[in-house]
C-alpha cells in the first residue's frame, strides 16, 4: 500500500481545476494511489470539458463546497485573516514559502504541504471542516466526495 505521502499528493492534484495536462496524471494517479481509483476511474471516463464544467459547478458555487479550509471555520470574518497567516506561519516554519495563486488555506495546497513536510496537523486541525466539506460532496452526489473520504481514512481520531 503506498505512504500516505502520495495520497495527499494525489489527492491535492484531483481537487485541482481539471486543465490540459491533468488528464495525462490520471493513469499515475491510478497506479501511485488506489484510494483514489473511484475517483480517477470517474474522471478518465468523463470527457474534458464535462469534467471541467463539472468541478466549476462543484467548487465555483459559493461556499458551500468550499476548498478553503478557514472559511468552514471562520466564513469572511477578521478572524480568517489570522487564519490565513497562522497557515502561512506553518508553512515557513518547516521552510516553505507560499507562493501559490490560491490562498495558503486552499486544500489543495494544505495536502501539498502535508505530502511534503508528513505534518498532519492542518488537517487534522480542520478535520471538522473536512468531514462537513464531504457530507455535502456525498450529497451533491459527486465522486469528489471519494477524494475527501480518502484523505480523512489517513487521519488520527481524536479532537
Amino acid at each position: 500500500m503506498p505512504s500516505d505521502t502520495v495520497l495527499y499528493q494525489a489527492a491535492a492534484l484531483c481537487l485541482i481545476y481539471p486543465d490540459d495536462d491533468f488528464r495525462a496524471r490520471l493513469p499515475l494517479l491510478r497506479e501511485a494511489a488506489p484510494q483514489l481509483r473511484e475517483f480517477v476511474d470517474h474522471a478518465a471516463l468523463t470527457p474534458a470539458p464535462e469534467l471541467a464544467a463539472h468541478y466549476v459547478q462543484v467548487f465555483d458555487s459559493g461556499n458551500r463546497h468550499s476548498l478553503y479550509l478557514s472559511r468552514w471555520r471562520d466564513d469572511d470574518t477578521r478572524r480568517r485573516g489570522m487564519s490565513l497567516a497562522h497557515f502561512k506561519d506553518l508553512y515557513r516554519a518547516h521552510g516553505l514559502e507560499f507562493t501559490g495563486e490560491e490562498l495558503p488555506d486552499f486544500l489543495p495546497a494544505v495536502l501539498e504541504f502535508t505530502s511534503r513536510t508528513g505534518n498532519l496537523g492542518l488537517l487534522a486541525e480542520h478535520r471538522t471542516a473536512l468531514a462537513r466539506l464531504s457530507s455535502r460532496l456525498s450529497d451533491f452526489g459527486t465522486p469528489y466526495a471519494s477524494v475527501l473520504d480518502a484523505v480523512r481514512a489517513t487521519l488520527p481520531t481524536g479532537s
